[in-house]
């Protein structure tokens, strides 16, 4: 028997709070999509501009901080094939889900109407016994989520959004990473040289030589259980089918 085609987008939209957010968690997958002409537009709601210890710096550091990590993230996104990077520019560390937040990811929707969104698990506060979710990817993904269903698609949501031109857009799928329950399996084994390269490209966050064996390394545990040498992992909500889906 024939395996299932692998769902490929025409359009998907990256959403996460940081530069760097997405090469860490998604960047296989982006990497494969736009390589089979998905035309990828990422948003990165922060600019990263709190992501320094350097005990040399000070407040007015943060200017000169967030413009270097808005250029590592185009760079990166060069790598992966991004055709468009949007910048919302919140304060880093800061970030909560709220309405204006809400209002503003669901602008972006309508207008570059993507089949896809990708977004973080705003549920997960804990992976393994060392890492604590930053509660900016919590806020991040559940303004998206929000954004997606119901803001997006529905009419009388945001009527400002409305007179400014920007209709309603219904979403196709939500793709979520970091779900401790995922049933969606991609295969990156294709592009998981794509993702370390890119994810390199930010070099004031990552130790540049030591990243690709932590993406090779998590990857690979998460292809084990479909027998994939490398793969990223997603709970995927369907929320609109598609004839070619049949």
């Amino acid at each position: 028997m024939a395996s299932k085609k692998e769902y490929t987008p025409k359009i998907a939209m990256s959403i996460h709070a940081h530069p760097d957010d997405q090469e860490f968690s998604i960047g296989g997958t982006l990497a494969k999509w736009a390589q089979a002409g998905c035309s990828v537009i990422t948003v990165v709601i922060t600019s990263g501009d709190s992501g320094s210890n350097d005990v040399t710096k000070d407040g007015s550091y943060k200017q000169e901080l967030a413009a270097l990590r808005e250029k590592e993230q185009l760079a990166a996104n060069a790598v992966l094939g991004v055709a468009e990077t949007v910048y919302l520019r919140y304060p880093d560390g800061e970030l909560e889900p709220s309405i204006a937040l809400r209002k503003e990811l669901t602008r972006v929707i309508r207008k570059y109407k993507p089949d896809v969104v990708v977004t973080g698990n705003p549920e997960a506060w804990f992976y393994g016994k060392e890492y604590v979710n930053h509660p900016d990817h919590r806020a991040a993904a559940q303004a998206a989520c929000e954004a997606v269903f119901p803001s997006a698609g529905t009419r009388l949501i945001f009527t400002d959004l409305l007179t400014a031109g920007y209709e309603p857009h219904n979403v196709k799928r939500l793709y979520v990473h970091g779900s401790d329950k995922p049933d969606t399996w991609v295969d990156i084994s294709k592009t998981i040289e794509t993702k370390i390269k890119a994810l390199q490209q930010h070099v004031s966050q990552v130790p540049v030589d030591e990243v690709g064996k932590w993406m090779k390394s998590w990857a690979k545990d998460s292809g084990k259980k479909k027998k994939m040498k490398y793969a990223e992992t997603y709970k995927v909500m369907i929320l609109q089918e598609e004839k070619e889906d049949k």
